[in-house]
């Protein structure tokens, strides 16, 4: 993996981790404005209501991550995918006018 693409995979880590997904000025400050997530349930989630929401998740451990991926398609876009518990799971990372990586789509698709 290339350091941009390290670097983005320890942001998703980060996302992943219960205690900062309760902190809801992390994971603002994690999310591009625009943000989307077609979640695993089928249901469209923008920013403010995944920020509300994980503020409200019960605290836990870190889930493991397995097959993770991660491409650059173009300069400042890293695209990541793995699998989480029983779910595929994409993420759209954009690097900001101040160099900052966002997260600007995620996707979670049951496995099969």
């Amino acid at each position: 993996m290339s350091p941009d693409e390290d670097h983005v995979l320890a942001l998703e880590q980060e996302l992943l981790d219960p205690a900062v997904r309760r902190d809801r000025a992390r994971v603002a400050a994690l999310l591009d404005d625009d943000f989307v997530e077609f979640g695993k349930s089928g249901r469209r989630w923008d920013k403010a209501a995944v920020v509300a929401a994980l503020s409200q998740e019960a605290p836990g451990d870190a889930p493991n991550v397995t097959d993770v991926d991660a491409t650059t398609p173009a300069p400042g876009v890293v695209l990541l995918t793995y699998a989480l518990r029983d779910s595929w799971r994409s993420s759209l990372w954009l690097r900001n006018t101040e160099g900052a990586w966002r997260l600007r789509f995620h996707q979670g698709t049951p496995r099969a």
